[in-house]
């Protein structure tokens, strides 16, 4: 089964994800799959939280930080600014504070706080992944396509869910347990019924919404997640290793794309020595490919003569992936 067949035939797994190291071509297959869907009638978001805006250079378009830009019909296309994620994240905070607590102005101390996080590294993530929340959260295409950032992130990310989730269920645990006592308090004293808890309150919208989305994410009937490798010793034992990692986060492993494979048919006459050693190494990494990952493998895709941007190489790069000429 090949590449189309696994996409159109399972269309419940409406998330698409593409992972692997940096430079592979993760963000050209997922700008390829979203053109190759969208030309099917299918309304796709294909979004990107890589501050590189790689998604800009490939549909020569500025798309950074404005949410879902229509590229073609069908096609939208988006990139998370953090920056702006962060400041809208701050406000968020200072209206809760006020608004919790009754105060007319933050205070100077707290205010300190607030803007110095902006630095904090954690802060940055945390604001991204609440973006990537909202776009799954929030509905409205046949088909998502994450374009992840490279493995090491993309586990952090993955991850963030869980680890964010086990926190906040030991937080609200204690809230429910601190609940309960004021209202055995309350009873006790004849007084009314405590009044609604806020922090509470909070602390179960944010544990919903990152459920919610961790399931999808990592749920194998909604979710396909595609390695991106190329035919190089490392790579093949970096993707291998990351493979399993993944595994144990839940990610639903859907298959392995091998990208930039030299198209020996196509070389004529004496070739020079650096190019033959090329192919050379290529035959050998194709053939650990195949014993590795065996029938996992879905595609292979030749080096392109030109960069990959575009819509006219996006079409090729879509036809070429799926094996179909497009309209």
């Amino acid at each position: 089964m090949g590449l189309a067949d696994r996409l159109l035939g399972s269309p419940e797994k409406k998330f698409i994800m593409y992972g692997g190291k940096g430079g592979l071509g993760k963000t050209t297959f997922s700008a390829a799959t979203a053109y190759y869907l969208a030309k099917k009638g299918k309304r796709v978001l294909v979004f990107s939280v890589d501050p590189q805006a790689s998604l800009s250079d490939i549909f020569e378009k500025d798309i950074f930080g404005k949410g879902n830009v229509e590229i073609l019909p069908n096609l939208y296309a988006c990139e998370v600014d953090a920056d702006r994620r962060i400041v809208a994240y701050q406000d968020e905070i200072r209206q809760k504070i006020i608004d919790m607590y009754g105060m007319t102005k933050i205070p100077d101390e707290i205010e300190s706080y607030i803007a110095a996080s902006s630095a904090e590294p954690a802060m940055e993530e945390s604001a991204i992944f609440d973006a990537v929340v909202d776009i799954v959260v929030e509905g409205g295409f046949d088909y998502y396509i994450y374009d992840l950032v490279p493995l090491g992130h993309a586990l952090y990310y993955l991850s963030m869910g869980s680890i964010y989730d086990a926190w906040l269920s030991k937080i609200t645990g204690l809230r429910e347990q601190m609940k309960e006592y004021d209202k055995v308090i309350a009873t006790m004293q004849s007084e009314d019924e405590v009044a609604q808890d806020e922090i509470y309150d909070e602390l179960m919208y944010i544990k919903n919404r990152i459920g919610t989305a961790s399931k999808i994410m990592t749920d194998p009937r909604q979710t396909s997640f595609y390695f991106v490798l190329t035919p190089e010793e490392m790579i093949i034992d970096d993707t291998r290793k990351a493979a399993t990692l993944f595994a144990k986060f839940g990610v639903p492993l859907s298959g392995y794309i091998v990208n930039r494979v030299i198209p020996v048919e196509e070389l004529n006459g004496e070739l020079p020595a650096y190019l033959r050693n090329r192919v050379e190494m290529q035959v050998g990494c194709l053939e650990n490919i195949r014993k590795i990952f065996a029938d996992d493998v879905l595609g292979y895709v030749p080096e392109f003569d030109n960069e990959v941007k575009g819509t006219d190489m996006i079409k090729r790069m879509a036809e070429t992936m799926f094996g179909e000429k497009l309209a």
